[in-house]
């Protein structure tokens, strides 16, 4: 098995393991603020493989690559966790325009699936990455609360990089 196997082996794991996680397992349950939403999870093609964060209610935040890399368990440190909070507000308050969908399937390239996870299931939709940066999708408000976690994760990483 090449590294490029493994990495994309690995991925695909995390992923599942999210993807077929019940909440009550993880200690994760219904309150005041995210009656319905439990998760989030963003998968963004690109020419080269694919991009996903992942946010649950119980602070869990994570963005990994197919290519292998990534950011694994920074839900801990408070910015990540207050930007984490903030994505699943958002997803809670438009979880009523994403259709019910079953389905894992990855994106295309600049294509973007996003898909809450809530306590009847997965909801998601597939949708062009331009569409939703440019803001000329009703789910924009989504896409820009995960990239919030995104520059959060990042601004982390480089923290964690600049410390001796």
């Amino acid at each position: 098995m090449s590294g490029q196997d493994d990495a994309q082996s690995v991925y695909a794991g995390l992923r599942n393991s999210i993807l077929t996680l019940d909440p009550a397992d993880v200690g994760i349950g219904p309150t005041p603020e995210l009656p319905r939403v439990w998760g989030a999870v963003m998968d963004t093609g690109n020419p080269n493989g694919t991009v996903t964060v992942v946010a649950l209610a119980d602070g869990t935040t994570s963005l990994y690559t197919s290519t292998g890399g990534g950011i694994i368990g920074a839900g801990e440190h408070a910015t990540v966790a207050a930007a984490t909070r903030a994505l699943l507000g958002v997803v809670e308050a438009h979880l009523d325009q994403l259709p019910t969908d079953a389905q894992s399937d990855l994106p295309p390239a600049d294509w973007v699936v996003l898909r809450a996870l809530t306590y009847g299931g997965q909801r998601a939709v597939l949708a062009e990455e331009d569409e939703l940066g440019y803001d000329r999708h009703p789910l924009s408000p989504i896409f820009h609360a995960v990239h919030e976690v995104i520059t959060a994760l990042r601004l982390l990483d480089e923290s964690r990089r600049s410390q001796p």
